[in-house]
């Protein structure tokens, strides 16, 4: 009959749209389409600067160098040089002094400790070959292509010198041949400027962070005598983190985020800077007074554990 008919033909046309619409949505029995993983989670950076932690040597650390200076004289040339390379030519950051090197003046080990001394001081009448016509001396004592290590922990118990324009530090650089700055890594120890007494800083300096492009991973800690006192000043390194202390206190950290060297370069050795640099950008922002000098850092010992 016609319309029996009819409706056989609307369920066959019905059908055929049902079957195409399952088609076009992946029916059919077809596997479901696939999808884009997720991107990957941007890296997170070195992580907030300021701590505060619980601190001091790790355990399971064995002491493998160090210098007790118990033998009075010039420093141990099998330990320590002299970094005097900008003598000449002028020192960065716009520093003041000259270095002088096996100079008693300005580096010398008496009474069972390291003395570094700056003076304002008339060089011109010493003949010396690489002066640059700078008025004050110094000393900057360095480990470098003797001693550099990979992790670990360092520890230097020191005074340090006090008065506007003042810079003292104890710091790493990147062992050669690896030698550019910043991208081959700097760890800030200790750096103290004279004009803001008792503030100690920690920073890490690498291609991403550093102050060329005012984002150094920077913080501070007060140590209220650090100018009258001994006190131990540390540095923890593995390949995770890196954190910096005072007796026994880590109020700073850099962490490893594996995003590459420009954030993190610290997997090949470093090696040790003791120093008082005069004036420069940050430690003559207030000028640089010249009746505090002269002006000494004491260093009661140097230890480094693995």
């Amino acid at each position: 009959m016609p319309i029996f008919a009819g409706f056989r033909g609307r369920e066959a046309l019905l059908a055929l749209a049902v079957a195409v619409l399952a088609t076009g949505c992946g029916g059919g029995g077809s596997a479901p389409p696939t999808t884009a993983p997720p991107p990957p989670s941007p890296p997170t950076g070195p992580g907030t600067p300021g701590i505060s932690e619980n601190g001091g040597i790790p355990a399971g650390l064995s002491l493998v160098w160090a210098d007790e200076f118990d033998v009075a004289g010039l420093p141990n040339t099998n330990k320590w040089g002299y970094d005097t390379e900008r003598n000449l030519a002028g020192w960065y950051n716009n520093e003041l002094q000259y270095y002088a090197s096996a100079r008693s003046e300005n580096s010398r080990v008496e009474n069972g400790m390291l003395v570094i001394t700056a003076r304002k001081e008339d060089l011109s009448t010493l003949g010396l070959p690489d002066w640059g016509g700078q008025h004050y001396s110094s000393a900057r004592l360095l480990t470098r292509g003797l001693a550099a290590w990979t992790y670990g922990f360092i520890e230097v118990r020191a005074k340090l010198p006090c008065g506007t324009g003042s810079w003292p530090a104890i710091w790493t650089l990147s062992a050669p041949p690896a030698t550019a700055w910043p991208d081959d890594g700097e760890m800030d120890i200790m750096e103290h400027v004279g004009f803001d007494p008792g503030v100690v800083h920690g920073t890490m300096h690498t291609g991403a962070y550093n102050h060329t492009k005012n984002n150094a991973r920077t913080a501070t800690t007060n140590v209220a005598d650090a100018c009258n006192a001994f006190h131990k000043y540390q540095l923890g390194w593995t390949e995770s983190r890196i954190t910096v202390g005072v007796d026994d206190h880590n109020y700073y950290q850099y962490s490893n985020d594996h995003s590459g060297n420009a954030e993190w370069p610290f997997d090949s050795p470093q090696y040790l800077i003791l120093n008082i640099a005069v004036g420069g950008d940050w430690g003559g922002q207030q000028g640089v007074n010249d009746a505090i000098f002269p002006i000494e850092m004491q260093i009661d010992y140097v230890r480094v554990y693995q």
